[in-house]
């Protein structure tokens, strides 16, 4: 595979400044306060990049971004908990055969909805929460069955090897949970209009948190310790393997985005007349990306959960859900790489760099600086930090033109041009 010179330059770069900052860890150069920020910075940028994707791609105003990251940081870390403080693997087994098998009865649901003509879309919706339930239950009793072979599986393991391997399929599931919760919350709401689909997904964000302040009452999950935050949650998430997913978010973000599909996504926030014109189905385009979207915000919370090993409803107020928003507006919407620039720059700034320059006690008035520097950035720059730019891997390079070499290719291109000139 032969690689441009300016995308092996940006690997090159994006690699180099990986290493570099793992060599200052391992040194003890680069304190555990910056790393800790380094990785906030890196698990915002995966959440904002599926923000992206819905809104500033796809052109759907969405607040319930911050929803979707909640539920796979609670999922996730309840799985790793249960591993690490109950010495079992129940959560794991539980939440894989649920996630699983509800995928399962989606696709069947799908496909039974489709051959029903003039079913409307409540009475299917209907459909998809009977089959969820039915799938859910059927789940929880398989997974309880194989709690016990599975955990003396992972035990006969070395302890560091099974709880990396229980941490890694506990983030992808918290992802897929969320995915699977933004499928079925979407079937009815993504056919509102931008604004009133902005206030629902601001309800659900709203809703998750009221559910996490009592999950330990009202959702049976004693060890989330409902509003008083959850412990115990082991802190497994390192640099090298938040930057490892960034990086395979980033692949995957840039080859949707040039593809097909990805084209089809643009095209529904040019104009969806015009896209339904050409044959596009916007709601299947719109279900793509709200879905994506959200399964990204779910991995960033399961990466995050395990960070400080620390959760609260209260980091997920609904509130906090427009630092999301202020990310993709600031680094300009519908670009990559404004994205990871922005998130980076408001976790090292925010929480670093304005702690340290502002005097001892003025700590609270980075909340009003940080505004401002936002509210002169749309004055001066209201396409964002990089407007419409991207960084030479993550946007489409134009095929150089041909260039006949030959006497024969010359003279082909010559017959072309008499015969279209003639026409």
């Amino acid at each position: 595979m032969k690689f441009d010179r300016h995308t092996l330059g940006f690997w090159i770069v994006l690699i180099g400044l990986i290493i570099l900052v793992q060599v200052l860890v391992s040194a003890g150069i680069l304190s555990p306060f910056w790393e800790t920020l380094l990785k906030i910075g890196a698990v915002m940028s995966i959440v904002s990049l599926g923000l992206n994707l819905i809104y500033g791609f796809n052109g759907q105003f969405s607040l319930g971004q911050w929803g979707f990251y909640a539920i796979g940081a609670y999922a996730a870390a309840d799985v790793t908990y249960r591993w690490t403080q109950m010495n079992n693997a129940s959560g794991l087994m539980i939440l894989l055969l649920v996630v699983v098998l509800v995928g399962i009865a989606f696709f069947l649901t799908a496909k039974l909805v489709s051959r029903l003509r003039g079913i409307d879309p409540l009475s299917a919706f209907a459909l998809y929460i009977v089959s969820v339930l039915i799938a859910a239950v059927i789940g929880i009793q398989i997974g309880r069955a194989l709690i016990e072979p599975v955990t003396q599986i992972l035990a006969a393991l070395p302890p560091s090897l099974s709880l990396q391997i229980v941490y890694i399929i506990a983030v992808l599931l918290g992802g897929f949970l969320a995915a699977e919760v933004s499928y079925l919350f979407g079937l009815p709401v993504l056919t509102l209009g931008s604004d009133y689909f902005g206030i629902a997904t601001l309800g659900f964000t709203i809703i998750v948190k009221v559910l996490l302040d009592n999950s330990d009452t009202l959702l049976g999950f004693e060890e989330m310790k409902g509003a008083r935050g959850m412990v115990g949650i082991p802190k497994t998430t390192s640099w090298l393997w938040v930057a490892l997913f960034l990086i395979l978010v980033i692949i995957v973000i840039r080859n949707l985005l040039h593809s097909s599909h990805g084209r089809a996504i643009i095209s529904v926030r040019e104009d969806e007349i015009a896209a339904k014109a050409m044959g596009i189905d916007v709601g299947q385009q719109k279900t793509i990306a709200f879905v994506l979207g959200s399964f990204l915000a779910g991995l960033a919370g399961g990466l995050y959960a395990h960070i400080n090993g620390f959760l609260h409803p209260n980091t997920f107020n609904f509130i906090k859900s427009f630092d999301l928003m202020i990310i993709v507006v600031f680094g300009g919407l519908g670009s990559v790489s404004g994205t990871i620039v922005a998130a980076f720059t408001w976790a090292l700034v925010l929480e670093g760099f304005l702690r340290i320059l502002l005097p001892t006690g003025f700590e609270t008035w980075r909340f009003v600086v940080y505004p401002l520097l936002l509210l002169v950035m749309m004055l001066l720059r209201p396409q964002g930090l990089f407007g419409g730019f991207e960084f030479p891997y993550l946007r489409q390079l134009l095929p150089k033109p041909y260039m006949p070499k030959t006497e024969e290719q010359i003279a082909l291109v010559h017959a072309v041009e008499e015969a279209s000139e003639g026409d």
